[in-house]
């Protein structure tokens, strides 16, 4: 039975930072990615952040020099650290991760059809 289990989501004023954090479990052998997506009421899921499992990083141009992704490759958990919040990063943040796709090309942040395995989500608010 795979999970991914997300915690760390709530409720912040801007400027403040906070930190999420992501464990997969049931599928560890063949994690490649995991990344963070983030979804408001009145748009589509968008890619915030990606990690490979050689620590390759991507973000957002949005979030870039704010948000930081990394991982613990031994307990299978990604964590996004975020600084310098503001109101439009208020949004549900879900983990992801891919299982059935090896390559730079598998951990995009704008191909969410390659994650095979998503989190039910964790809220941010920022005001």
């Amino acid at each position: 039975h795979v999970q991914l289990v997300e915690s760390g989501g709530g409720s912040v004023q801007a400027g403040g930072s906070l930190r999420l954090s992501c464990s997969l479990s049931g599928d560890e052998g063949r994690r490649y990615c995991m990344g963070w997506f983030r979804q408001d009421a009145m748009k589509e899921r968008v890619g915030v952040a990606t990690i490979d499992r050689n620590g390759s990083t991507r973000y957002s141009a949005s979030v870039k020099g704010r948000f930081t992704i990394s991982q613990d490759n031994a307990k299978n958990t990604v964590y996004l650290q975020m600084n310098e919040l503001k109101p439009g990063d208020t949004a549900m943040y879900y983990c992801a991760a891919v299982t059935f796709c090896r390559g730079s090309y598998c951990c995009r942040l704008d191909d969410l059809n390659k994650y095979n395995y998503w989190a039910r989500g964790t809220q941010v608010t920022v005001s």
